[in-house]
């Protein structure tokens, strides 16, 4: 089986995360600058097979989309022509920043790494990976 690879896209940083090959476990890969998001993937992709992507999708609590939503949406134009045998699919991503947080509080993480928003993006990438893999 291939993997499954998530993203938590922000504007500046964009969080990674991915099932191992049998899509039992999610876990953290890294976080990279978003401009620098496709050519991290296509090196990726040369080394590991993935069979979809995930990508967050922030909701108000209304359900309607969030203000990042019209910048996420020219990124999955993009990523769906630069891999278009790769199907995307969406996840809400409610929530996922405040409890990659409070994980990070749990699991004792010192406060000044605590400021890492890379580590912040990471953990919310893996944490929309989970849910994901949940639905099923």
């Amino acid at each position: 089986m291939a993997r499954i690879l998530a993203l938590d896209y922000g504007k500046i940083r964009t969080g990674i995360a991915v099932t191992d090959e049998l899509q039992l476990i999610a876990s953290g890969l890294t976080t990279v600058e978003t401009k620098e998001l496709i050519p991290f993937l296509e090196k990726y992709l040369k080394e590991e097979t993935v069979e979809r992507f995930v990508v967050g999708q922030p909701k108000q609590m209304d359900n309607s989309p969030s203000e990042s939503e019209e910048l996420i949406q020219g990124f999955l134009e993009k990523l769906m022509a630069v891999f278009p045998a790769i199907p995307v699919e969406r996840q809400d991503e409610r929530f996922t920043s405040k409890m990659a947080f409070q994980s990070m509080l749990d699991s004792g993480v010192k406060k000044k790494k605590r400021r890492d928003k890379a580590m912040v993006d990471e953990i919310s990438a893996t944490l929309i990976l989970q849910a994901y893999l949940n639905r099923f």
